[in-house]
């Protein structure tokens, strides 16, 4: 009341504490927990020489470590794109029995422990297993081989795509999509031309994140994999086994390998969608 006779609005208060505050504790949460390893891998990192690094990174089994881990996440990622999007789609669009209790089944990747879903995976993909029995006769193995790998990245990572793309699929207008097939458009054009263009930045950020879940998971694939060295031995394992073995500086530096990757992996992916909102605001 005083404030609107003096003529000045009254000041807003928010529920949680002032800017400096709050910004405070978020930039000390994220140094303490985000930065400072990250830090403190880079720095021992840096205490390598360019002969040691490069040793450690470039050797013949940290070559197919990455070459293992990268086509591996890249199929998982690739089958995920589809397959997470279509779950997405029928759980914003339709309403039918037991939709719920499949909308819960999304989320069990993130609550299961990784080694118990190797483990499950494991058996299911053996050539005795509920599906390996009939892929073994068709000259497919999956077990102790590298499509077992995929397997497990697809399977830990396909909620982030779920759940990345979800939302944006229940917020979308159905009167555009109607619009278009009025004036002629087919449901393939409502789909390239009205949907997935407002999707897209979803979509690939999704992506972006399940590719990243994939380059860090463990658990699931050493139970699978088989752990072959030049065959089915992952980076993350490559990693341990080099701790194991004491030899702290060659871990660390294919560590900072794989930090490096994912970095670039999400600068791009920022890139691009910011391309893709500057894209939507001009159309």
């Amino acid at each position: 009341m005083i404030a609107s006779l003096l003529g000045r609005a009254p000041s807003r208060r928010g529920v949680l504490p002032g800017f400096s505050l709050t910004m405070g504790l978020s930039v000390s949460y994220l140094g303490l927990i985000v930065l400072l390893p990250i830090a403190a891998l880079l720095i021992k990192a840096s205490g390598l020489s360019a002969h040691e690094f490069l040793a450690a990174t470039t050797s013949a089994r940290a070559f197919a470590s990455y070459k293992v881990t990268l086509l591996s996440a890249a199929e998982a990622v690739a089958f995920n794109a589809v397959v997470g999007l279509l779950f997405a789609w029928v759980l914003a669009r339709y309403d039918f029995p037991g939709r719920r209790l499949l909308d819960s089944v999304m989320d069990l990747p993130f609550a299961l422990p990784t080694a118990v879903a190797g483990v499950a995976l494991t058996a299911a993909f053996a050539p005795n297993g509920w599906f390996g029995q009939y892929l073994v006769p068709l000259g497919i193995k999956v077990a102790h081989a590298q499509p077992g790998i995929a397997v497990a990245m697809a399977f830990t990572s396909l909620p982030f795509v779920v759940r990345t793309i979800q939302p944006v699929i229940e917020d979308l207008e159905l009167d555009v999509e109607e619009a278009a097939r009025i004036l002629g458009a087919s449901e393939l054009q409502v789909f390239l031309k009205v949907v997935l263009p407002v999707i897209a930045p979803a979509l690939i950020a999704g992506v972006t994140l399940a590719f990243a879940r994939c380059l860090g998971e463990f658990g699931a694939i050493i139970f699978i994999a088989g752990n072959r060295p030049f065959e089915t031995e992952i980076t993350a394992l490559l990693i341990y086994i080099r701790l194991e073995e004491y030899e702290y500086g060659a871990a660390t530096a294919i560590a900072t390998v794989v930090l490096a990757v994912a970095f670039l992996v999400m600068l791009a992916t920022n890139a691009l969608q910011a391309w893709q909102q500057r894209y939507l605001d001009k159309g």
